[in-house]
């Protein structure tokens, strides 16, 4: 893969497309609630102003469905950028067009252009030839560093890139990749994946995959309660996929086959309404009521996963232990999150919510590597590859 920082290009006075990731919460007031995304980004925008290169920086936020929707506008990230970075930017009201033509043309050495939202426009996810030569022109060299965009074949991911001279993954596009393959082909074992979330639909790509690669698989969230359905357990009222019943029996033999660990929850925080003020209680295997869900892993489940996670060489963990919103129901989740943290293993974490566990615990600073992409990076463990990578000379073999 091309990278900026094996790059030896004469950057003064080239126009850069920066394709990033600004896809950030805002509140209802229109600011940046949670500028994280914004802040990885930050390196690979300074490496390139600092070489006085003239910066066209790209993304996309939310699903405006190719319209104009003021509520998804890049404006407030312009503002929250131009706070972080320190430097003037000039903020466009579109992405493309002649005007937009003119003003990249006009850009001044270590100038910085934010354009407006890319989905403003269908041809964006559609991938549209025309699109990506018209967010081309005026570009002399393009830099791909949305890791969180890097699975989908969109125009600014990986159609843009045959109509510039040169293209190179950016600082954080890097270092995402090399996180996640060094996970994905010699990590250092014992390799304990860690699942959990609402449906084992959203992940069964990467079940599949990693239990050819894990030592231990645990598994929490409500996607546990399909397992345990397949195992002949009584789950009460809690979330099942019916339909992918037969799949989890084939996962379950398959990690019996290779002599993986595969670790479910033997105890459940349950209440009988999916609400924060529920009743709640703690129940062991098949002690679930007729109308009791499960909300979380139980103690015991707790202790067992975190002492798996104390003899781990390498940890890969994605999704909650059970509905971490609520305080009540976020003490599975914490729990992983204390023993990830802690680890003296190779660790990754990825997706909204356990990245959001790491904030509330403080234990960013804790951990490996905290990916930027939770679907990306699902995906990349599953294929070992990515569109907006391959674009850039990626090889999976390599």
């Amino acid at each position: 893969m091309r990278t900026l920082s094996e790059s030896s290009i004469e950057w003064e006075g080239k126009r850069v497309f920066c394709r990033v990731d600004f896809n950030v919460p805002l509140t209802p007031a229109g600011e940046v609630a949670d500028d994280e995304r914004i802040v990885q980004a930050l390196p690979t925008l300074r490496y390139l102003l600092e070489r006085n290169a003239k910066l066209v920086v790209a993304s996309h936020l939310g699903r405006p469905k190719g319209k104009v929707r003021k509520q998804f506008s890049l404006e407030p990230v312009a503002v929250r950028l131009q706070q972080l970075l320190g430097n003037e930017i000039v903020f466009a009201e579109d992405c493309v067009g002649d005007g937009i033509a003119h003003v990249t043309g006009q850009l001044k050495n270590g100038q910085i252009l934010l354009l407006e939202n890319l989905r403003f426009h269908s041809g964006e996810e559609k991938g549209d030839e025309g699109f990506a030569r018209q967010l081309a022109q005026q570009i002399d060299v393009y830099v791909g560093d949305a890791f969180g965009a890097a699975h989908r074949s969109h125009a600014s991911v990986t159609g843009l890139v045959p109509f510039v001279e040169d293209s190179f993954a950016g600082l954080l596009m890097t270092k995402e990749v090399q996180a996640l393959s060094r996970i994905t082909r010699k990590p250092q074992t014992p390799f304990v994946a860690v699942l959990g979330g609402a449906k084992v639909s959203d992940k069964l790509g990467v079940l599949k995959r990693l239990i050819q690669k894990v030592d231990v698989l645990m598994i929490g969230g409500a996607m546990a309660y399909t397992f345990l359905r397949a195992q002949g357990q009584q789950v009460g009222s809690s979330r099942v996929e019916d339909d992918l019943l037969d799949v989890a029996k084939n996962i379950l033999e398959t990690a019996a086959a290779r002599g993986v660990q595969l670790l479910l929850p033997v105890d459940h925080v349950a209440a009988e309404s999916f609400d924060e003020n529920a009743p709640h209680r703690v129940v062991g295997i098949n002690g679930f009521e007729a109308n009791e869900m499960g909300l979380d892993i139980g103690p015991q489940t707790q202790k067992n996963y975190q002492d798996a996670l104390n003899n781990a060489g390498t940890v890969f963990w994605n999704g909650p232990m059970g509905v971490f919103e609520w305080d009540v129901f976020s003490h599975g989740t914490m729990a992983v999150m204390d023993a990830v943290a802690n680890s003296a293993a190779f660790t990754v974490v990825g997706g909204g919510d356990s990245v959001a566990a790491l904030k509330k615990g403080g234990a960013q600073d804790k951990i490996g590597h905290v990916s930027t992409g939770g679907g990306a990076g699902l995906e990349f463990l599953e294929t070992g590859t990515l569109p907006g990578l391959e674009i850039l000379g990626f090889n999976r073999n390599a």
